[in-house]
């Protein structure tokens, strides 16, 4: 049923704000604007980070970091885990060991949304497997 991951949204109040910090961490121009959004693409399978101004989060939404925690892959979560925080994000949890070849880190950007970091061995194996 879920084939992969297409798009993760983030949203801020500051679009412009968010717009200016993303692209320094990412150090990437957005690829796709439009009033209210602008998008990302990321990594080795392109995926997606949108950004979009918080007036058009879905009714109900909180405004504190909550819920799932999606991890992009890093080589060194240390290091991506220092650079996040040199830019003004905040610990959400440390830098954690979960066993052999998985290590993970997370933190709150300065817009309220959770950005988790991983060194992932079997997201490694899998790019090792691709003919």
């Amino acid at each position: 049923m879920l084939r992969g991951l297409t798009t993760v949204s983030f949203w801020a109040a500051d679009l412009a704000a968010a717009e200016s910090w993303y692209t320094e961490l990412l150090g990437v121009e957005p690829y796709f604007r439009r009033p209210g959004y602008v998008e990302f693409r990321l990594g080795d399978h392109q995926h997606e980070l949108g950004l979009i101004d918080s007036r058009y989060a879905p009714a109900g939404m909180g405004t504190a970091p909550g819920g799932a925690v999606v991890y992009w892959h890093v080589d060194d979560v240390s290091a991506a885990l220092g650079r996040l925080l040199s830019l003004g994000a905040k610990e959400y949890e440390p830098l954690t060991e979960r066993g052999p070849g998985f290590v993970t880190a997370s933190v709150t950007d300065p817009f309220g949304n959770i950005l988790g970091v991983m060194y992932n061995r079997h997201y490694l194996d899998m790019l090792g497997t691709r003919g």
